[in-house]
């Protein structure tokens, strides 16, 4: 096990051990903590694990995660070349959409995730998932565009990061809706060029 991998280990053992969010790990099957390349340079962030997810422990497994991986197909990359994860990491029961209070419980976790990989890109899937790290910006408005943010870190236990946040929507919702899958798609596309545009003009140069 390599050190990120082994570091990643750590903050999954320390959320377990912790009992962070306990009346959601109550009635889950498993934590679902992420999965992929933790040397990535993109991380893909969605709101939730889903009943396929919390039953198997990965991310994006059902056909949401089955439309991902085609996407992923379409630029040239797979599941293994990225990093996926969610902003919460026990399912809510029936699917619900996670709360506030159980979105601050985990940021923290996801903040120090993202410092431990260090991706050059962080994609947000769905407005739960954007409007964590841009609360006042609508996805409906910012879809496809790419902002460079600060993530303060926490009690001066981690350091700050700056990162370039890429909001898309969320595949499930664009699954059924024809005008909104196209849109993610052609969002999707321009992943390249802004990781390119990223190398050309390093975020922490």
């Amino acid at each position: 096990m390599d050190e990120k991998q082994l570091e990643l280990h750590k903050l999954k053992e320390e959320i377990i051990s912790k009992n962070i969010c306990p009346d959601l790990k109550k009635q889950a099957n498993q934590l679902v903590f992420g999965d992929g390349n933790p040397d990535s340079n993109i991380v893909f962030i969605g709101e939730a694990p889903g009943k396929n997810e919390d039953l198997q422990g990965v991310p994006f497994v059902g056909a949401a995660g089955k439309f991902l991986d085609e996407m992923l197909q379409m630029i040239g990359l797979k599941r293994s070349d990225v990093y996926i994860t969610n902003i919460v990491k026990y399912r809510p029961p029936n699917n619900r959409d996670p709360l506030p209070i159980e979105k601050q419980e985990f940021m923290p976790y996801l903040r120090r995730q993202l410092g431990i990989i260090k991706p050059k890109l962080v994609v947000t899937l769905g407005r739960h998932s954007t409007n964590c790290f841009l609360p006042e910006l609508k996805i409906s408005k910012i879809h496809g565009q790419p902002k460079r943010i600060l993530l303060s870190g926490q009690k001066q236990l981690t350091e700050d990061l700056k990162i370039v946040i890429m909001p898309l929507f969320h595949p499930a919702a664009a699954l059924y809706n024809g005008q909104m899958k196209q849109t993610l798609i052609d969002d999707f596309s321009l992943i390249p060029n802004v990781i390119n545009s990223i190398n050309k003009e390093p975020i922490n140069g």
